[in-house]
């Protein structure tokens, strides 16, 4: 399946375009489906495979594969996007694939941002996938099970494609020097802080590589921040990582680890997530999952959410931290305040590394499937009421956040961190 290698060519377009893959070999972060011998490849090798959603996130290289699966099958290739197209355009595209389906040439359609299809648009693909008159791709950020027709993913194989790591990211930059034949204008240290910035987009961290390719003087990283405009974390309030990011709250809580605790809080923070929204969680959680083992917790938090509206952001995120911190270690000093703001560098940092799967929710079958919720341990029913599993992303170690002070309460806040950290060891050996 190995295509002619890339060519440099027509400068107008913008580099991210030119560099696009002309062979899945090519293409980076994806080897769990493009693998030689995997059965994604042999299917299309084989020119006998269904429709497909490709769910990731943006710049993960979902348009490339698309347009890569039209290139080997041969087939007539049809791009339209979900945002700038309507119904019409749809009826025109099925209108002229079932006159190419006449002529023995099948039709490819690409829609990308399938989710913005209203649910009417998207029962109009449903007869033209069952009769073979069109193989839909279509490409989406947003989580299927939540977004999608249950009649259409009942008729698409729906195949996950990896957030590019910063190893891939890495990788990219030097395949982008060595197609333009130019060198980055950075040292190592700002090459990594630039992929980081990247926040797993190929597409946007080529466009920024265009930019600064075109910079003759040296660069470290400080100058680069001041040059790039940090980007904002992958975050929608209203859909599939406002769940992820609150189950992940929610199971840190009860797994009594107060750093996981807080690093989700404040990603949750960062993107932007209404602060009343964690309030009203944390409330249910004091009497949910604490109760009359200390019944100072419900306190603790109504009086965190009367401290914030009188307060305001952010100023007033502290003493939501300060719940928080409370229900995670639960039967003050300023280490709330610093625990905060060292999670909130953290969250800001890393990017939007997602939980590990174990810990979140899985209220459809396609998130089952896909191993949400797989391997959680609920900690009540553990030996020791504790279970010590990892609530940080996978890609991060354990960071501790939170250090109390030997002063009044936290004393005793400071055994029970160390018996839950012997504990955790013990769990590690």
């Amino acid at each position: 399946m190995k295509q002619s290698a890339l060519t440099f060519e027509d400068n107008n377009r913008p580099l991210a375009d030119r560099m696009r893959p002309t062979s899945f070999e090519d293409v980076l972060g994806q080897d769990h489906l493009l693998a030689e011998g995997s059965l994604f490849t042999g299917a299309i090798k084989s020119g006998n495979f269904p429709s497909i959603i490709f769910w990731g996130n943006a710049g993960c290289g979902k348009t490339t594969i698309a347009r890569l699966i039209a290139k080997y099958s041969g087939a007539v290739f049809v791009q339209l996007s979900a945002i700038s197209h309507a119904t019409a355009d749809l009826r025109k595209v099925f209108e002229q694939a079932e006159i190419d389906k006449g002529a023995g040439k099948r039709t490819i359609l690409l829609i990308d941002e399938i989710h913005r299809f209203n649910r009417s648009q998207q029962d109009l693909f449903l007869p033209y996938i069952e009769n073979g008159t069109i193989i839909l791709i279509g490409a989406t950020t947003e989580n299927p099970s939540l977004e999608l027709n249950s009649a259409l993913l009942s008729r698409c194989k729906v195949l996950i494609l990896n957030r590019l790591d910063l190893v891939n990211l890495i990788k990219l930059t030097y395949k982008a020097e060595e197609f333009t034949g130019k060198k980055l204008p950075l040292d190592e240290e700002a090459r990594t802080t630039l992929c980081a910035i990247a926040d797993g987009d190929a597409r946007y961290l080529l466009n920024m590589v265009e930019e600064l390719l075109e910079i003759a003087k040296p660069i470290n990283s400080e100058e680069l921040l001041r040059l790039i405009q940090k980007r904002m974390p992958i975050y929608d309030k209203s859909r599939d990582g406002h769940y992820n990011l609150i189950s992940a709250l929610h199971k840190s809580l009860r797994g009594s680890d107060v750093n996981a605790a807080l690093y989700w809080f404040s990603r949750m923070l960062d993107g932007g997530e209404e602060p009343l929204y964690i309030l009203r969680r944390l409330v249910r959680f004091a009497s949910e999952d604490i109760g009359m083992a200390d019944p100072q917790a419900l306190i603790q938090t109504i009086a965190a959410k009367d401290a914030f509206e009188f307060i305001g952001a952010p100023e007033g995120y502290v003493n939501i931290a300060q719940a928080v911190t409370y229900l995670a270690t639960a039967p003050k000093s300023i280490g709330v305040y610093r625990a905060l703001n060292s999670a909130m560098a953290d969250a800001k940092k890393n990017g939007s590394l997602s939980p590990p799967k174990h810990i979140l929710n899985a209220p459809t079958k396609l998130m089952k499937e896909i191993g949400y919720g797989d391997g959680y341990v609920y900690d009540p029913n553990a030996k020791d009421g504790f279970s010590g599993q990892n609530y940080f992303p996978e890609e991060m170690p354990r960071t501790k956040y939170y250090k109390p002070a030997e002063a009044g309460f936290e004393r005793d806040i400071i055994k029970r961190l160390d018996y839950w950290e012997r504990l955790r060891a013990k769990k590690v050996e």
